[in-house]
């Protein structure tokens, strides 16, 4: 696994703000940038997620299909699934 800092990690979060784009800096999967953070206890940029959740389920709202929200969010269709069923007091919000 790459060499980031808790601090170093802190930074690019700010610059770059999503996982995918750390790890296409450093030549490592998004997935390997999600454990350095899950590791250090570095909360994702919330705000991305607010926002695509939300569209999500407004998409959905509008009579939009799951499927075709998976598409247009470029999410899998399990993970919009999942956004579109959360209960109220948990939209937007991670643990």
């Amino acid at each position: 696994m790459a060499r980031i800092s808790k601090s170093q990690l802190e930074k690019l979060q700010k610059k770059y703000k999503t996982d995918e784009a750390i790890g296409t800096l450093f030549g490592i999967s998004r997935q390997a940038v999600h454990q350095l953070r899950d590791k250090y206890g570095v909360c994702p940029v919330s705000d991305k997620h607010r926002e695509r959740n939300e569209e999500v389920r407004r998409l959905y709202g509008q009579g939009t299909s799951g499927i075709a929200c998976a598409k247009k969010t470029k999410l899998s269709i399990s993970q919009t699934y999942r956004i579109i069923n959360l209960p109220k007091s948990k939209k937007g919000k991670r643990p």
